[in-house]
């Protein structure tokens, strides 16, 4: 038999509703601990007034909001299980013919559009606002002007041009209207990875086209080190690229990440990070279709684990466990281990066949 169009437009409304207002208490209770927690972090800055704690905690919000979203799918998708249960809407379908694969396609649509949205919506706005937050934090919080992000090693750049190479370090850096290194050496080779030369500097400022270096020492293998007030060395980076080299993952946009990659790696930087985060927001709309197989797989048979109370333990403790899982693959994948492409999808597919598995046994064992 197959699901009536008026019956999976009924459904797919009492998902997404379900959904919905399990995702606004979410952000309820996400807003208010990290409320609570900005406020704890401000209570010795005098001059940061309450409007300024409650604008951080909004801007930061959404991108919370988005690590949360596919436990709301999972609650949703029980909530609104549990409801046809009760109302034994669901044991009617059941004793009618339908199948639990044609009873759950309307929601397995919806999740996967909720994905769509949150990937390609959801998210551009998110990184926007909490790339808003990072300043006002850097501003209000830590009392200075942006870091930029180093290493307990330095600060260390790569670049390779038509007339030789170049590896910059640099102990401290910051960004204000550019790029400034302090603690700076740079050593230069050409194109058959010869070494020509090393600068050593007090600091380096990146203009359009060029390093500004400022005290530097000048040293080369045919010559006694030279010493220069101001020195300019020729340089194909950009200030705005290099900034954005150290912008975290959740400050980009999903349409700007592939540019981002692309250009990013070009001038030496490493973007793994990134782009583990590019194929785990492509893993995101089935990522939300897996969460609603194992809302199923917890709630169709309530009598098999003796009681709302255990169903609802043993879901959201499998969702966490999903959640685990991903973290540290998402781990294995920042340090190099596995690939970034394996590392973002195979928690995903893993527990997608773990659904589907489990749902066959139930349906057809």
């Amino acid at each position: 038999m197959h699901l009536s169009w008026t019956f999976s437009r009924y459904f797919s409304r009492l998902f997404l509703s379900a959904v919905g207002i399990s995702f606004l208490i979410c952000l309820a209770i996400i807003f208010l601990a990290d409320f609570v927690e900005l406020l704890r972090r401000t209570t010795s800055k005098d001059d940061i007034g309450l409007s300024i704690v409650i604008s951080m905690a909004l801007l930061r919000l959404p991108s919370l909001g988005a690590e949360v979203l596919p436990f709301a799918v999972l609650i949703g998708g029980m909530a609104s299980l549990l409801r046809l249960n009760r109302s034994q809407e669901l044991v009617v379908a059941r004793a009618a013919g339908v199948s639990v694969w044609q009873f759950l396609m309307p929601a397995v649509f919806v999740a996967f559009f909720i994905g769509v949205i949150a990937v390609t919506v959801y998210n551009p706005v998110a990184a926007t606002m909490v790339s808003q937050f990072g300043q006002l934090e850097s501003k209000y919080i830590k009392g200075r002007a942006s870091l930029l992000s180093v290493a307990q090693t330095g600060f260390w750049l790569r670049e390779a041009d038509a007339t030789g190479k170049s590896v910059v370090h640099a102990l401290r850096g910051s960004s204000t209207d550019g790029i400034e290194l302090q603690d700076v050496i740079i050593f230069r080779y050409t194109i058959d990875d010869v070494f020509s030369g090393r600068l050593d500097a007090a600091s380096a400022v990146l203009r359009p086209g060029y390093w500004q270096l400022t005290d530097a020492w000048l040293a080369e293998p045919t010559g006694q080190p030279t010493f220069h007030d101001t020195y300019q060395l020729p340089t194909e980076l950009q200030p705005e690229r290099v900034h954005e080299s150290f912008n975290r993952p959740e400050t980009i946009s999903f349409w700007d990440l592939p540019e981002f990659i692309e250009l990013a790696e070009e001038a030496g930087f490493s973007a793994r990070q990134h782009r583990i985060h590019f194929y785990s927001l492509l893993a995101s709309p089935i990522l939300f279709c897996t969460m609603v197989l194992v809302a199923a797989t917890f709630s169709m048979r309530i009598s098999r684990l003796g009681g709302v109370g255990q169903l609802v333990v043993a879901a959201i403790f499998a969702g966490f466990m999903l959640f685990f899982l991903t973290r540290l693959s998402l781990a294995f994948g920042s340090s190099g281990i596995i690939p970034p492409i394996l590392a973002a999808w195979a928690p995903t597919l893993i527990a997608m066949l773990l659904g589907l598995s489990a749902l066959f046994h139930l349906e057809d064992g």
